[in-house]
C-alpha cells in the first residue's frame, strides 16, 4: 500500500459535535477536537484534578462577578478545533452560553505533567491562533506556572502562531490576570 493511499479523517466541529450528540463517546470518555483531529486525553491523577480545582478558585476570586471560570468544558474556538481547556475564563454568565460554547476566552489555563510539550507547542499555537491574549500552563513537573502573553504570528509555531512573551514563575511569585489586573494570585495557591 503506497503512502498516498492513507489519509488521516478529518473532523469538522460541526460533525465532532454530532458525534457527541449520537452517543459514539463514552460520557466519560475525555476527548477533544484540535485542528480537525479527535484526539483521547490520558485520564486524570489526583495532583492533576486538584490544580485544577486550584486554579479555578483561585481565578473565581480574581475575576469576580461578570466573569465566568469553566472547568474542563468546550470553547468553540474555529471550525476545526473545540478543546476543553483545564479552566477557562469567559465573559458573562453561564446561561450566557446555553445555546452555544464560548469562541473566546479572556484566559485559558491547562494543567500539566504528561502533556506538558503538548500543552505548549499545540495548544499554545492554537490558542494564539484563536487571539486569546493570555494563556497559563501550570506546570506539575516543575511546580512552576509558565505565563504567555501577547499572540503573534509565527510561521515555525504548529498552527502558525505562538505567544510573544513568555515567563516562567515560582511558587512565591505572584501573577495578575490580564484581564483582571487587581487579582492577585500567589503561584503556590495553583499547585497542589
Amino acid at each position: 500500500m503506497s503512502v498516498s493511499a492513507v489519509q488521516t479523517r478529518r473532523w469538522t466541529r460541526e460533525e465532532y459535535e454530532r458525534l457527541i450528540e449520537a452517543g459514539i463517546f463514552h460520557p466519560e470518555e475525555r476527548v477533544e477536537l484540535i485542528d480537525g483531529e479527535i484526539l483521547t486525553m490520558t485520564p486524570q491523577k489526583s495532583p492533576h484534578a486538584t490544580a485544577v480545582c486550584l486554579v479555578a478558585d483561585a481565578l473565581r476570586g480574581a475575576f469576580g462577578s461578570g466573569h465566568h471560570v469553566r472547568v474542563q468544558l468546550p470553547l468553540a474556538l474555529d471550525p476545526d478545533s473545540e478543546p476543553e481547556p483545564d479552566v477557562a475564563v469567559v465573559a458573562g454568565a453561564p446561561r450566557d452560553y446555553r445555546d452555544a460554547h464560548p469562541a473566546t476566552a479572556l484566559l485559558v489555563v491547562e494543567v500539566a505533567d504528561t502533556t506538558l510539550a503538548f500543552d505548549r507547542e499545540r495548544k499554545g499555537s492554537l490558542y494564539a491562533g484563536a487571539g486569546i491574549a493570555e494563556y497559563w500552563i501550570v506546570n506539575l513537573s516543575d511546580q512552576v506556572l509558565e505565563v504567555y502573553r501577547e499572540p503573534a504570528a509565527a510561521p515555525s509555531a504548529q498552527y502558525g502562531w505562538s505567544y510573544r512573551v513568555a515567563q516562567r514563575l515560582s511558587p512565591s511569585d505572584v501573577v495578575s490576570p490580564l484581564a483582571a489586573p487587581h487579582g492577585r494570585i500567589t503561584v503556590s495557591d495553583l499547585l497542589p
